[in-house]
C-alpha cells in the first residue's frame, strides 16, 4: 500500500515504464476468450496510478469489448481523493489504496459492486477475498499488493547489506549513502523498528518514531518522492527506502540490485479497482474490473509492472522466476510481520504533522 503518496507516493516512478521486452501481448491469448461476452461500446473513463498498467492492456480491452477507453493519471492518494471529494468530474472506475478504500465509503464516494457483474472475481485468491477495510469486497476488487522495504546495491554494501531498519536508523553505516520515502509511510516504519504498530495513534509514540527520523536525518541523502529507485539506479544511493516493485523493476536493468523487507516488519499494502459514484458508465466499469481479472490479462500486467498479484488464476501467466523470487512474493513468516494500514483520520493527521516536523527539522 501503497498510503500517502506524494507520490505511492507510487507513481511518479518512470520505473513503471520499463517494460519486459520479450512479454506476451494480452492479444496473443484473446482467441481464447469469448469476445463477444464482454460487448459494451461506449467509453469508459479510468484514473490510475502512473505506469501502472500492461503496455497494450487498454488498446486490448477496446479490441475486446469496443468500448474505447479515457485514461487519466493521478500521482498520489491524496489527489485522488480531492479530485472525488466535492463530486465525481467523470471517472468510471479509480485505483484507491487500502485505506483510501475506508476514507472514500466513509465520504460516500464509491458504489457498491455488482459481484453478478464480475464473475471472474472467482479467479481471486482466497486470501484476498474477505479484507478487514472492505468486508466482503463491497467496495472494491484488489489489483495488484506488496511491501515496502530497502532496495540496495550489493557491490557497495558487500558484509554490511541492510537486513533491518535498524542499520539504517540505528546506524551510520550508511551515512550520506541513503534516501527514504518523503510521505508519512516512513514515520510507520520508524513505529516498525522501535517495535510498535504502524498502526499507532499515540501521540507520544509518534513523536518517538519522529524523534528517530530526525536523529537519523544527518545521515540520510534525500527524502525522495517515490523516486528512490532511481537515485539507488543511478548510483546517487546505495540504499533506499522503497515500494517493492520500483525496485523490482530496476533490479531487472541491473543485477548489482537487491531488495529486502527488514527483519522488524513493514508495510503491507493493496491497491484495488472501485467505482465511483456517479461516474457515467457505471456497466462499462464493471466490464474493464472483469477484464483485469481476467487470468492472462492480470498475468501479463503482473509480469510486466513487477508486484505481487492477487489473482490465483493469473499465476499460469507469471514467469516462475517471478513467482518463486521472494521480493515479489514474501514468506510467510515475512509478511507475519507486516501490517496493513488502516484508516484513522486523527491518526493520520498526526503522523502528517510528524512527517512535517521531521522535514522541517
Amino acid at each position: 500500500m501503497p498510503r500517502y503518496r506524494p507520490l505511492r507516493s507510487r507513481k511518479f516512478a518512470s520505473s513503471r515504464r520499463r517494460f519486459l521486452e520479450g512479454s506476451l501481448t494480452v492479444a496473443t491469448v484473446l482467441p481464447a476468450m469469448n469476445r463477444m461476452s464482454f460487448a459494451q461500446g461506449g467509453q469508459v473513463n479510468v484514473y490510475n496510478w502512473d505506469t501502472y498498467i500492461g503496455e497494450t492492456t487498454v488498446e486490448d480491452f477496446t479490441e475486446a469489448t469496443g468500448t474505447d477507453v479515457r485514461y487519466d493519471l493521478f500521482a498520489s492518494n491524496d489527489e485522488l481523493f480531492a479530485k472525488l471529494r466535492e463530486g465525481n468530474p467523470g471517472y468510471d472506475v479509480i485505483f484507491p489504496s487500502n485505506d483510501f478504500v475506508e476514507r472514500l465509503v466513509a465520504a460516500e464516494r464509491l458504489l457498491p459492486l455488482d459481484h453478478g457483474m464480475i464473475p471472474n472475481m472467482s479467479n481471486l485468491d482466497a486470501a484476498f477475498t474477505d479484507p478487514e477495510f472492505d468486508p466482503g469486497r463491497t467496495y472494491s476488487v484488489p489489483y495488484f499488493w506488496g511491501t515496502i522495504g530497502v532496495g540496495y546495491r550489493k557491490s557497495a554494501t558487500e558484509g554490511q547489506e541492510p537486513k533491518a531498519w535498524a542499520d539504517l536508523f540505528g546506524s551510520d553505516q550508511y551515512s550520506g549513502r541513503m534516501s527514504l520515502l518523503n510521505d508519512s509511510d516512513v514515520i510507520e516504519v520508524a513505529l516498525k523498528y522501535l517495535g510498535l504498530s504502524l498502526n499507532s495513534s499515540d501521540p507520544a509514540e509518534i513523536d518517538a518514531a519522529a524523534d528517530v527520523l530526525i536523529k537519523a536525518k544527518p545521515h540520510i541523502k534525500a527524502f525522495a518522492p517515490d523516486t528512490g529507485q532511481d537515485l539507488l539506479i543511478a548510483g546517487e544511493v546505495d540504499v533506499c527506502m522503497e515500494w517493492n516493485g520500483d525496485i523490482l523493476q530496476v533490479m531487472t536493468e541491473d543485477d548489482d540490485l537487491a531488495y529486502v523487507v527488514p527483519e522488524e516488519g513493514s508495510i503491507l499494502w493493496e491497491d484495488t479497482m472501485c467505482i465511483p459514484s456517479g461516474g457515467p458508465n457505471p456497466e462499462a466499469a464493471h466490464a474493464f474490473i472483469n477484464y483485469i481479472l481476467e487470468a492472462e490479462v492480470h498475468g501479463q500486467i503482473a509480469a510486466e509492472i513487477k508486484y505481487p498479484c492477487p489473482n490465483a488464476a493469473a499465476l499460469d501467466f507469471i514467469p516462475e522466476e517471478d513467482r518463486n523470487n521472494p521480493s515479489i512474493y514474501p514468506s510467510k513468516e515475512t509478511l507475519e510481520r507486516c501490517e496493513v494500514a488502516v484508516y484513522d483520520q486523527a491518526k493520520d493527521d498526526l503522523k502528517e504533522k510528524a512527517l512535517t516536523r521531521v522535514l522541517a527539522a
